[in-house]
């Protein structure tokens, strides 16, 4: 039976130590082990491990190693179980070896997926423009389901997910502006279904941000005028009745109302 020859600290890590043992053919390095693994085992020299032995201080150290890992990882933020798991993981950490320190952390209250779910959410409204779906969407990526992920989504009440909206309305449709009102109209829409905003939120911010349109009323007409002169140079090879044609057609391609074209082409008469 191998017999426990010395052991020796690790120069890089103090919390380690390095085993040396005797299989009958003289002293050789054989494993390392944390410093807890030495003293709950009561490692010292000269004593006897069979096989049984072994794989446990081994599998006791895993143990001990993963969870050196999951603690450093979750020293940045607050991590899901699913998070450490994957982590875990990736560092080729057995499944039994896992679920051992999952269990430790959480008893420890280091993972408590009600309350990452809880400050994952109010981080993302606080600091993001996501709608809520896209958070939705990524709390289910990290694990987080069913009624703990409810009790979530209520800290992202739905005045706020609707002056989020606004905001954003607000900040694009001055982008819009060479646009027609319905062009962007679907531009705002598409840009918030983009950021995960649901159905209802996006029709009161795009209603309420027509609403302040409606009050500058000649911004439509610059954004005719200007999209009418860029087409006035590709169609000026036409005359008369083709002319208005091409240019009505492309201008309603582009969102205008025939109102409005019809007013942006008197106006070029009158001006010629």
């Amino acid at each position: 039976m191998p017999i426990i020859t010395k052991i020796t600290t690790q120069q890089k890590r103090q919390d380690r130590y390095n085993i040396f043992m005797d299989y009958g053919n003289g002293e050789q390095y054989a494993f390392s082990v944390d410093e807890n693994v030495l003293l709950k085992f009561r490692m010292k020299k000269g004593m006897e491990l069979d096989d049984l032995s072994l794989m446990e201080i081994n599998y006791q150290d895993d143990i001990r190693k993963a969870y050196n890992l999951a603690i450093s990882h979750l020293a940045s933020r607050i991590r899901s179980e699913k998070e450490i798991r994957d982590y875990l993981s990736k560092k080729e950490m057995e499944d039994p070896v896992i679920n051992e320190v999952v269990h430790k952390l959480i008893q420890q209250n280091y993972i408590n997926d009600l309350d990452f779910a809880l400050a994952y959410v109010r981080t993302q409204m606080n600091t993001t423009d996501k709608g809520i779906n896209i958070i939705k969407t990524e709390l289910k990526e990290k694990g987080i389901t069913g009624s703990m992920m409810e009790d979530a989504l209520k800290e992202y009440p739905f005045e706020i997910q609707v002056e989020k909206a606004v905001k954003l309305c607000d900040k694009n449709s001055k982008k819009n502006t060479k646009e027609s009102k319905r062009m962007a109209e679907q531009k705002l829409e598409s840009m918030l279904m983009r950021k995960g905003y649901p159905f209802d939120v996006i029709q009161i911010a795009v209603k309420e941000n027509k609403e302040v349109d409606d009050e500058q009323e000649n911004d439509e007409f610059n954004a005719i005028r200007f999209q009418g002169e860029k087409l006035q140079r590709k169609y000026s090879k036409y005359n008369g009745f083709e002319y208005k044609q091409k240019m009505k057609q492309a201008l309603f391609r582009k969102g205008f109302s025939f109102d409005l074209i019809e007013r942006f082409l008197d106006e070029q008469e009158h001006e010629e």
